[in-house]
Order: structure tokens, then C-alpha cells, then sequence
């Protein structure tokens, strides 16, 4: 299983969701079969489980969108989440979900992906945004804890 992979494919799907009128699967369906009929990109392949892993983040986040969305909202300082970039957005929603309702990997490990998709899709900043934002939520999880 290729886990990267998987979040790679779950930002796109949640990016065509965001500007698309398509179903969940349908939007990852159609991701899945791009990076099929990419032949240049042999390193991406996906198998059943990356796609299965990524089939359970799309929807995870689709389920828990607004409460994620409100969570995000508490950690944005001078900005709202209708306001951001809709690749940042896709990718703090993802590393969001993992961190507080998957718990399939430890935050940090979702922090440090969300910086890489945020540096593989965002612009030049994004990937202090996103890590700005997350190390916020890392931070008052960490105190819940205590």
C-alpha cells in the first residue's frame, strides 16, 4: 500500500468535489483511473489496498466535514476557511480527519504529509500555511491530552 499515493488521490477527489457536482466514489473513481492511464508516472501505480485506504480518507472526510471545517476555523488566525485556497483547504481537511478521527497514523505523521501535499500541490507557501495551521491543532490536541 502506498499511503502518500492514497492522500494524493484523496486531495484530488476532494478538490473535484469542491468545484464539481460529482458523488464522492465517482470523484475518486475517476482520480483512480487518471493515474491508471498515466503511463509516465509508472511510480504511482496503485493497488486495491491504496485505493481501498484512500476510499476510507475521502470518506471519512466527506462524513466529518463540518465539524472538521469548524475545528479549522478555530485554528485560522486572520483567515476563513471560505477564504482560503481550495488545494489547502482539501489538504487541511485531510490531515484534520487523520489527526482527530482516523488515528490510523500518529498526527505528527499527518502533519508531515500534509506539508508534503501542500508543497507537491499548493503554491511556494503553502506548506508553511498548512504546517502553520496543523502545529496550532497538534498543540491543543496535545493539551486535551494532558
Amino acid at each position: 500500500m502506498k499511503r502518500r499515493l492514497a492522500r494524493e488521490m484523496v486531495v484530488s477527489s476532494l478538490y473535484q468535489l469542491e468545484l464539481n457536482d460529482v458523488e464522492v466514489f465517482e470523484a475518486l473513481e475517476m482520480i483512480i483511473e487518471e493515474i491508471k492511464a498515466d503511463d509516465e508516472v509508472s511510480d504511482k501505480i496503485s493497488d486495491e489496498a491504496t485505493d481501498e485506504f484512500a476510499r476510507k480518507l475521502l470518506l471519512g472526510v466527506n462524513e466529518h466535514k463540518a465539524a472538521i471545517d469548524d475545528l479549522l476555523t478555530s485554528h485560522l488566525t486572520g483567515w476563513q476557511v471560505d477564504r482560503l485556497s481550495r488545494v489547502d483547504l482539501q489538504i487541511l481537511r485531510l490531515a484534520c480527519f487523520e489527526m482527530v478521527f482516523s488515528k490510523d497514523a500518529p498526527p505528527k505523521v499527518a502533519v508531515n504529509e500534509a506539508i508534503e501535499l501542500a508543497k507537491h500541490f499548493g503554491t511556494e507557501e503553502s506548506g508553511k500555511f498548512v504546517n502553520g495551521v496543523l502545529a496550532k491543532l497538534l498543540q491543543n490536541l496535545d493539551l486535551e491530552k494532558a
